[in-house]
């Protein structure tokens, strides 16, 4: 069995990758939303944080009742209990990646994680 996965999400609206590539410790997704569209519902979690990364368009994000606005090159991390709802703006599709993972879970990163093979 390799040591890798590799997929390629291009066509889709929305994918969600953690059974695609079986991750095991992160959940991403890759979204588009059209021009003057929402996501339908306000939601929190109970864990986990999201970090949202904004490719192309403009659009809104509404944490506990703040608006922030978003474009493309941000990077926004909501944390799990915050009541959010992201849209694209009326004149602006959005496309974005949405990661999840568990608030505080994150204890090694980068060199301090590396090791020589």
């Amino acid at each position: 069995m390799a040591n890798y996965c590799k997929v390629n999400v291009s066509g889709t609206d929305r994918v969600e990758l953690h059974d695609t590539l079986g991750l095991t410790g992160a959940e991403i997704s890759v979204n588009f939303m059209p021009a003057g569209a929402g996501v339908p519902f306000v939601h929190a979690h109970k864990q986990n944080e999201e970090i949202y990364i904004i490719l192309e368009g403009k659009g809104c994000m509404e944490i506990d009742g703040e608006k922030v606005a978003l474009e493309a090159n941000d990077f926004l991390r909501v944390s799990p209990k915050a009541k959010r709802q992201l849209s694209a703006d009326d004149n602006s599709s959005l496309k974005y990646l949405c990661i999840q993972v568990k608030s505080g879970s994150l204890e090694e990163y980068t060199a301090s994680d590396a090791v020589m093979a």
